[in-house]
């Protein structure tokens, strides 16, 4: 599905140059690279402060932790999404409320949003999915209206760019009240390890969001408020450092695949391909198909024996998992989400794919279906 060592071959001397003297200097935690990484992110992404962290769990658990949430205010967010974004709303006491998503997008159904909301209703989380904005005008309005905070998942849509009716322009992210995003290796932007961040406008929930981080406190041995320890170490700084360089170009060669997708499918009657919106740039975290009468299972095995990778995300929405099973929901209530858990289908995506993978990719397929 990635191709992280072809990737690495082309910044090798930088990477291992930057590793080495991290182990010279044995500046392993809050090292220099991991302040320049931060500064770097902030100039990328034009927002005021970034506020590294251990992955993208915790920075979606001390972002809600700095707004005061308290156990029992409810948070909204997708049920068409990985876990960790419901999980930290569960592990913290709150409530989460799942709503549907959209069907070309699959990004969070703002309708369905001011559906749920409720006296309890304390914050929104919407999460980018596969690597395009959702609705975040009408997200922010709809949260202005209700006085609601909105708290960005950020993982999947680094470098994403939206694009507000006005025509002024703004990273993912960089919208709501906090955005988080993971550094996972397969993201677009991912590290050799775990890492994450946390991105806000607010001086002030700046401070309280590094406090959080490190143990709150505000500094050594003097602890203000409940925290935890989540800290990005300084060799994953300067991986992160090394490849921030290149994220337009990797989002430049995720996008030129995903035309080479779109064209090869295009007017299949048993594929749908991803839809991608005027308001939002896409960054292709995933190529995600929609299969319509093709038995996905099989389809699945047979790439798999011609060498071709697939993922099904999600193949089971939050609502229908055991650890989220609640009595306001019931099979049925997510028609959207329901369907895309049975018919989605993602197809490699990285950055080193060139036209002869890309051709026996999609050769493949269409024969497969055709047979």
């Amino acid at each position: 599905m990635v191709d992280l060592k072809g990737q690495y071959e082309k910044i090798k001397q930088e990477i291992d140059t930057g590793i080495q003297e991290v182990i010279n200097t044995t500046a392993f935690i809050n090292g220099p690279a991991v302040k320049e990484f931060q500064a770097d992110m902030e100039r990328y992404l034009n927002v005021k402060h970034v506020i590294p962290c251990a992955n993208g769990t915790d920075a979606l658990q001390i972002a809600m932790m700095a707004l005061d949430l308290k156990p029992g205010d409810e948070v909204i967010t997708a049920s068409f999404t990985y876990v960790a974004t419901a999980e930290v709303i569960g592990l913290l006491g709150l409530t989460p409320v799942l709503v549907d998503v959209y069907p070309d997008t699959f990004d969070i159904d703002v309708e369905a949003i001011e559906r749920a909301i409720t006296p309890k209703t304390k914050a929104i989380v919407p999460v980018h999915l596969f690597g395009q904005c959702a609705d975040m005008e009408r997200i922010m309005k709809l949260a202005d209206k209700h006085k609601l905070y909105v708290i960005e998942d950020v993982a999947q849509a680094i470098g994403a760019e939206y694009t507000f009716s006005d025509g002024s322009k703004a990273k993912a992210g960089t919208i709501g009240t906090i955005g988080c995003t993971s550094f996972f290796p397969s993201k677009n932007l991912g590290c050799y390890g775990d890492g994450g961040a946390i991105y806000t406008n607010s001086d002030d929930l700046a401070k309280k969001l590094r406090m959080i981080a490190h143990h709150g406190q505000s500094v050594q041995y003097v602890h203000d408020v409940l925290g935890v320890n989540s800290r990005l170490d300084t060799i994953q700084a300067v991986v992160l450092k090394a490849k921030l360089k290149h994220l337009d170009k990797y989002a430049a060669a995720r996008n030129s695949a995903a035309d080479y997708y779109d064209k090869a499918f295009a007017n299949h009657p048993g594929l749908k391909t991803p839809v991608r919106v005027k308001n939002s740039t896409h960054v292709f975290h995933q190529y995600t198909l929609q299969l319509n009468g093709i038995d996905r299972a099989k389809l699945r095995e047979q790439l798999a024996e011609k060498g071709i990778p697939a993922m099904i995300y999600y193949p089971i929405p939050l609502h229908e998992q055991k650890a989220y099973k609640s009595d306001r929901y019931k099979t049925g209530d997510f028609p959207v989400t329901e369907k895309l858990c049975a018919c989605v289908l993602s197809l490699p995506m990285h950055t080193e794919l060139d036209e002869d993978s890309l051709q026996y990719i999609t050769s493949t397929l269409l024969d497969l279906i055709k047979a």
